[in-house]
């Protein structure tokens, strides 16, 4: 962990201009596709709009003061009601590599437990090998297809965890 302060809260209606800046910025810097990713959702420009219904939420981790990135939980459209989705974990270039990532997908994990879900699903893309690997550590598994309706087509990667 660094020396900065951090600050794991709740998502708050200023912080979309900021969070929408952040997923976006990721999209060139991996090569990633934008159609049929997060980079075109509806809910990227309104990310506090869109984790307000029961069952769901978004987590903001801001380093002195500043968002740097963030990690949400949904129901998985189209599945059973037990099954949740880890949604738009997201980190700016300097803010990785200091354990934000597995502070920030514990929460959510815990947080996503405690709701009542009894699985967690995920949809990644090969190259961004750095939190595939969180994941993998941390008991999610491989899946051959996709699973639920996110609309995410381009994404290559799908993994569930038992909770």
């Amino acid at each position: 962990m660094s020396d900065c302060s951090f600050l794991i809260r709740e998502i708050r209606p200023g912080d979309n201009d900021e969070l929408r800046s952040i997923i976006q910025s990721i999209f060139p810097e991996f090569g990633l596709p934008f159609e049929g990713t997060t980079y075109e959702d509806h809910e990227t420009a309104h990310m506090f709009e869109s984790y307000q219904d029961q069952g769901e939420f978004y987590l903001v981790l801001a380093e002195n003061g500043k968002v740097v990135g963030g990690a949400g939980i949904k129901p998985l459209r189209d599945e059973q009601e037990d099954i949740c989705e880890l949604q738009k974990m997201y980190f700016k270039p300097k803010s990785r590599g200091k354990g934000y990532g597995k502070l920030l997908f514990d929460k959510c994990i815990d947080r996503a437990r405690e709701m009542g879900y009894k699985q967690c699903y995920l949809e990644s893309a090969s190259v961004l090998k750095t939190a595939i690997s969180i994941y993998e550590r941390n008991g999610f598994k491989f899946l051959d297809r996709p699973m639920g309706n996110t609309g995410h087509y381009s994404c290559g990667v799908w993994m569930i965890k038992d909770l």
